[in-house]
């Protein structure tokens, strides 16, 4: 250890030499040892000094003292015998009053730092939080990252409460802030842009300067002593250390974590075709009105009529609330510091209610109470109440306060960990709510969540559902980092930015609620079509645990044999499921892009911009672009964009379709999404929120994602390598858009009148007209890339090379051989592949033939009757192929049913068509 670490030693060719003597010493000795338990603790304690990347261990004071702390920063993955799932790095602190850890899933990494109490086995607390962290946080920048320690010396009460209270918040304070020390101790600084290592720190990694803290439980309030100690340091993040400060933004004021949250609920019950913020309906929840996430959440619709909720202290009961009046109620309580339930105004409970103490030894049961409940007994325990309660027959389930309160059936207590609810905790096949909104984190287990929905149960999971506390912690680090920029330069004051930052809230909380929509939405995209992407899913497990990206049973994903199981029930994977392939499918795609060009293309500058509010964009456009954290920022939106519309299966789908690597296929999806403009188009979509069925706007969406899907591997192919982004979209986006703006006047008769049908249907549901059309014609305009290309290559004009390419597609039946392959259910990977070269090829076939044809008119203007002047003189040169071919495929398409060999068929007769 010293002569890894010692600075006055280490680095010098004699400590190198000495190292390694040591270590052969070690090994010698261990020869010697008989006992095995000695000889195995021995090398664990050589394996925890290797796997030791920094300590604090020789740093003095100003006085030359040591530290009265000691901190160690280890590269987990090296440590032996750790349990999975390990992170990329730790830190431990200790100290005889306190002990501290923090566990990291990458160098950019982001977590809150908990309070715990659970001395013995903290570090496994903080692990499982730092594992649910890392898939939360893949909506953001950083990786997930988790802190947490605990008081080993609280003051002993003396009988005065507030004394009391002063006293353990000191100790409290104190622990904490060791953990900030000895946390910076040995993290990097930047001055000037330049990294300057630590006093005294010897390194065996490399440089490390990104280090950034949050609230958790028992630190909500903490972070301004955080700040101060940053600040004492002049380390370089400086208020951004620790997000939500004075200078922040206030989580529990902004609600946002609720609302994020609350995004799930609307979304939930939206699909199910109920307005919660017009319509009332009944809610039971874990938490009370002084909780930021429970607090809030229960403001966010006055139609709520809360019938039932606890904390750790009482039971609140009303069974017939008058939404009106115990909104105004639940509000005064909000802004009532420290309120509980007892504070609430018992002469507004509804007939039969109260609130009851958890001490209590039993509660006697209203008519109204055993009626809310559905249960006929005369009286409870209070945890038999909070039983019923959670199992009661109501419409959402609110979870804003700590605790595991679900588990699956076959899962024990301890599979739970959480032995302060043991007492309460029901089983996910005993809940009778239709909705479940998780603004809390572990409020029910995986598996508990995943058996709610395989029982019809609608539900998320905690990081989907609460992801906008770190999501809006992310945005406010990212924010002062680009504003210390222009501080340091005299372009703004610290007043200056505060007031900026204060200015810019609401438009932070609308980009962070936007990816709470976006993330719900493609959950339920994906859900409606479960059963189809089963197999797709399948291939993405089992390439990211090839990769060692996933570990199925630490994520309660199906094995193999479950998943063949789900196949053969015609099944998919639940809401719960998807979510944590969803998140993992972001982290892949994220690590894929950030060492490529993708994060500097000069095109994604747009995409960064994207990411900061109005205000900054206009003002600092420079800080922006030159952002520390610029490329992980882009590489994040450009995941999240692409995954959150195309879905978790794009990329490996991409990938075994066309060859290309992530990097190209993220290029390919950007050329697709703005040379076709689809932004406003999902932008419409979503604005018909409760205007429409949820049904409706998610066909829409579907529609778009498979445009997307065929347009990426169109441009893969068919684009000049290497694919620039902004130089495509330029070449091919105005004649798309031309084409768009005039496809009914140049597509086929029979083109037209699918539209115009396809049109009609979504108007009816009540979908504009505009916007009908719009997505009625997705299918037709996926020939544009082809239609524009041919158009440059034969000068002739977009429209007239449209007339020509659209008019083939319906003489010769390949529109039709077309939709008949997409309509086959593939059985296997191979018929899956055989159809999509089928579709391919009718796409090819479909361009040589128009190229044929062109050739003959030669450059220059086509009319409508030019056009078809010119394809009936070139299927009377063809002496007859033409209609022999039409008259085979005419015989296919009038079969009763088509299979993949007709169709195998069929594509070979147009392929014989284009070599005569």
């Amino acid at each position: 250890f010293f002569a890894r670490f010692d600075p006055e030693l280490s680095g010098s060719p004699k400590a190198t030499r000495a190292a390694k003597k040591l270590r052969g010493q070690i090994a010698e000795g261990l020869d010697a040892v008989v006992n095995l338990d000695e000889d195995r603790i021995i090398r664990r304690f050589v394996n925890a000094v290797e796997s030791t990347l920094r300590t604090n261990f020789f740093v003095t004071d100003a006085d030359g003292e040591p530290m009265p702390y000691v901190s160690f920063k280890l590269d987990s993955r090296a440590v032996d015998e750790l349990p999975d799932p390990r992170p990329m790095k730790e830190v431990f602190v200790y100290r005889p009053r306190m002990e501290g850890c923090h566990l990291r899933g990458g160098d950019v990494a982001r977590g809150g730092i908990r309070w715990s109490d659970r001395r013995e086995d903290f570090r496994t607390e903080i692990l499982g939080l730092q594992k649910a962290q890392t898939v939360k946080n893949a909506v953001i920048v950083p990786v997930g990252a988790k802190g947490g320690f605990v008081c080993k010396a609280l003051p002993a009460p003396t009988g005065d409460p507030q004394a009391d209270r002063q006293a353990m918040q000191e100790e409290v304070i104190a622990c904490y802030s060791t953990l900030m020390f000895g946390l910076l101790d040995i993290t990097d600084n930047l001055v000037d842009g330049k990294i300057v290592p630590p006093d005294q720190v010897v390194r065996q990694d490399g440089d490390d300067p990104y280090l950034v803290v949050a609230a958790d439980k028992g630190t909500a309030t903490f972070s301004d002593i955080a700040t101060g100690i940053s600040q004492d340091r002049d380390f370089w993040l400086d208020d951004a250390f620790a997000s939500g400060g004075s200078a922040g933004y206030d989580h529990k004021k902004m609600g946002i974590t609720a609302k994020g949250a609350w995004e799930s609920v609307k979304r939930h019950f939206r699909e199910i075709g109920h307005d919660t913020q017009s319509e009332d309906f009944s809610v039971v929840g874990v938490g009370d009105m002084s909780g930021d996430v429970f607090g809030n959440g229960m403001l966010l619709s006055e139609h709520i009529r809360l019938v039932a909720a606890f904390n750790h202290l009482h039971v609140f009961v009303d069974p017939d609330p008058d939404a009106k009046k115990s909104f105004a109620e639940r509000k005064r309580l909000f802004e009532m510091p420290r309120s509980g339930w007892t504070d609430y105004d018992t002469g507004l409970i509804s007939k039969g209610g109260g609130v009851f103490d958890r001490k209590a030894k039993s509660i006697k049961l209203s008519a109204e109470m055993k009626s809310l409940l559905g249960v006929s007994r005369e009286q409870m325990t209070p945890n038999e109440l909070i039983r019923a309660i959670l199992v009661a027959p109501v419409d959402l389930l609110w979870f804003g306060g700590i605790g595991t309160y679900i588990k699956e059936s076959g899962e024990s207590q301890a599979d739970a960990d959480d032995r302060s609810n043991d007492a309460v905790r029901v089983d996910a096949d005993t809940l009778n709510c239709k909705v479940i909104g998780e603004g809390a984190n572990l409020g029910l287990t995986q598996r508990g969540r995943i058996e709610y929905a395989r029982h019809g149960g609608r539900l998320n999971t905690d990081f989907i559902d609460n992801s906008a506390g770190v999501d809006c912690s992310d945005h406010e680090v990212n924010i002062k980092i680009a504003l210390a920029d222009a501080v340091a330069s005299g372009d703004l004051t610290v007043k200056q930015r505060d007031r900026l930052l204060e200015n810019m809230t609401d438009e932070v909380a609308r980009l962070v609620l936007n990816d709470n929509y976006l993330q719900t939405q493609a959950i339920s995209q994906a859900e409606r079509h479960a059963a189809d992407q089963l197999e797709a899913q399948w291939r993405v497990m089992r390439a990211l645990e090839r990769r060692g990206l996933l570990d199925r049973a630490i994520e309660e994903l199906p094995d193999d044999e479950g998943m063949a199981e789900l196949q053969e029930d015609d099944l998919g994977l639940t809401r719960p499921e998807y979510a944590v392939l969803f998140s993992h499918a972001k982290i892949a795609l994220y690590g894929d892009l950030l060492p490529t060009a993708v994060p500097d293309d000069p095109y994604l500058v747009k995409d960064l911009a994207r990411y900061f509010p109005k205000p900054l964009r206009e003002k600092f456009p420079e800080q922006i672009a030159r952002h520390r954290l610029r490329r992980e920022i882009v590489a994040t939106y450009v995941t999240n964009s692409l995954v959150n519309r195309v879905g978790a299966t794009f990329v490996e789908d991409l990938q075994e379709r066309s060859g290309a690597a992530p990097d190209d296929i993220a290029r390919a999806y950007v050329i697709a999404r703005d040379a076709f403009d689809l932004r406003p188009v999902w932008r419409d979509i979503e604005a018909l929120d409760l205007k429409v069925d949820a049904r409706v706007q998610l066909d829409m969406a579907h529609e778009l994602e498979l445009l997307v899907e065929r347009m990426t591997v169109w441009f893969l192919n068919n684009a000049r390598r290497p694919l620039e982004i902004a130089a495509t979209i330029d070449r091919y986006a105005p004649g798309i858009q031309e084409l768009v703006s005039n496809l009914p006047e140049i597509v086929a008769d029979e083109d037209r009148a699918d539209i115009e049908a396809q049109t009609g249907r979504l108007v009816e549901e009540g979908v504009p007209k505009a916007l009908a059309r719009k997505v009625a014609s997705l299918d037709t305009l996926a020939a544009g890339g082809d239609v524009v290309q041919i158009a440059r290559e034969s000068g002739v004009p977009v429209l007239d090379t449209g007339r020509v390419y659209f008019e083939l597609g319906s003489r010769l039946n390949i529109d039709w051989m077309r939709h008949a392959a997409k309509s086959i259910d593939a059985q296997t990977d191979w018929e899956r592949l055989a159809i999509d070269s089928i579709v391919d090829d009718s796409y090819a076939h479909q361009s040589s033939l128009t190229n044929t044809v062109l050739d003959v008119a030669g450059a220059g203007r086509l009319g409508k009757k030019a056009a078809d002047g010119v394809i009936r003189t070139w299927i009377e040169s063809r002496n007859g192929a033409v209609e022999r071919t039409c008259q085979v495929l005419d015989s296919l398409r009038e079969s009763e049913s088509i299979d993949l060999a007709m169709l195998t068929v069929a594509n070979g007769q147009l392929r014989g068509l284009l070599g005569r």
